[in-house]
């Protein structure tokens, strides 16, 4: 089975890691990055639409057809945000994107970058857990064919790419340590992206993935 992806994100870390393994899987055969700015990489199976709203994507929906899959790594961070702009960004564009892409793609798989930790509740104390909580919820009510919500913890970042955030030079030496120790919180992005990528080509039974999850999923090639 051969799958056509569509990549959020691939200017930052966790997007560029997973765009990495998705060009290395021969099983992918094709990627579109969407996305507001040119991601830089080029490669025989990667194409770019780079479109500079993504809260209005009416223009471009129609090259968004035919995918089996979106991998979304767009992401931002909350600190110094308030619950309002944070949601914007979070809930609101994800959303957009998500209900274009459902109704693009009846067939599509949905794999959404969310967080250790995230509020299913929607009601809890921290503000970017209930945001990300409510965001996993109504992903899961849309007409995808399957909609996965990952949960990442610490991700060792892969060698060589770009977009590696620059604090994980001081950090990364303790992976081995941490993923002895901490087994159900420490994952690759290599790891990661090959979860994704299985998810979209095999299925799995929950839609919601912790690292362990993660782990195993990355491992399953049936």
């Amino acid at each position: 089975m051969k799958i056509k992806v569509i990549v959020t994100g691939a200017t930052g870390m966790v997007g560029e890691g997973v765009l990495n393994e998705c060009l290395l899987n021969e099983s992918v055969e094709q990627v579109l990055v969407l996305g507001r700015r040119t991601c830089g990489i080029t490669h025989p199976k990667l194409k770019e639409l780079v479109h500079a709203d993504l809260f209005d994507l009416s223009a471009v929906k129609t090259q968004l057809t035919g995918y089996d899959a979106c991998f979304f790594c767009l992401g931002v961070s909350s600190v110094g945000m308030n619950e309002s702009d944070y949601t914007r960004l979070s809930y609101t564009l994800t959303m957009h994107v998500a209900s274009t892409l459902a109704e693009q793609n009846k067939a599509m798989t949905f794999c959404y970058i969310s967080g250790a930790a995230t509020d299913s509740t929607e009601i809890g104390k921290s503000m970017w857990a209930r945001v990300k909580g409510k965001t996993e919820n109504d992903l899961m009510k849309l007409s995808f064919k399957k909609a996965y919500m990952f949960r990442p913890g610490y991700m060792n970042p892969t060698k060589g790419l770009k977009n590696t955030l620059k604090y994980y030079k001081y950090v990364s030496w303790m992976y081995p340590f941490l993923r002895f120790v901490f087994p159900g919180f420490v994952s690759t992005l290599k790891e990661l992206g090959e979860a994704m990528i299985n998810a979209a080509l095999n299925g799995y039974d929950k839609n919601i993935l912790e690292v362990k999850d993660i782990v195993t999923l990355a491992k399953s090639n049936t």
